[in-house]
């Protein structure tokens, strides 16, 4: 048995997502094993990151900088906007450097049984940017869930009356996917948006 300090580390490490208890111990004797080196760089970068870090009022990303990197960015296209449910998903497109406009994050999804209302989200700070003009296009970048599709389909009406192109992710089969491992919401979507060859 590890001390308590040991186990209590533990146990605040498997409360991160994608770690379990046995992730976090493989973690910890890790960090034990490189006290000296491994240890203070990692202290000092999560008290860095704590003191650092603020939501930005522009986007609701979470950066250093308020407004954040890629508000603040010129070379950032303004007339697209993408419009996801969280951070985590704004920081996955972006990797993918495949969007080059800005971003909006709702802070959630609509989810009646979780009782998350439209005015729960940040949908009134969404509508305000898009009526002060400039933009031509909103992605609706929501998860492919039913709380996801709800989502969009709430703004989607609440743009309507806004002169902006409003466009939605495509769904369907992914890249190397085969039929018979695909659940049946998936090849519904997929048939759904099926468009012309060639």
């Amino acid at each position: 048995m590890a001390s308590q300090e040991i186990e209590t580390l533990a146990a605040a490490l498997a409360r991160l997502p994608g770690l379990g208890p046995r992730s976090a111990r493989r973690a910890v004797l890790w960090l034990v094993k490189r006290r000296e080196s491994a240890l203070p760089a990692l202290l000092e970068a999560l008290a860095t990151v704590g003191e650092a870090l603020v939501e930005c009022n522009t986007c609701g990303n979470v950066d250093t900088t308020n407004p954040c990197g890629i508000c603040a960015d010129p070379r950032r296209d303004g007339k697209g906007l993408c419009v996801v449910e969280d951070v985590a998903d704004l920081w996955a497109l972006d990797r993918a450097k495949l969007f080059t406009g800005k971003y909006h994050v709702l802070g959630g999804k609509l989810s009646a049984l979780d009782g998350i209302r439209p005015e729960d989200l940040n949908i009134a700070s969404l509508l305000s940017r898009v009526e002060e003009g400039g933009i031509d296009e909103v992605v609706l970048a929501m998860n492919a869930t039913l709380e996801g599709q709800t989502t969009a389909h709430y703004l989607a009406e609440r743009l309507e009356g806004f002169p902006v192109r409003i466009t939605q992710l495509a769904h369907g089969l992914p890249v190397g996917g085969e039929l018979d491992y695909l659940d049946e919401g998936t090849l519904a979507q997929a048939l759904r948006a099926r468009r012309p060859l060639g």
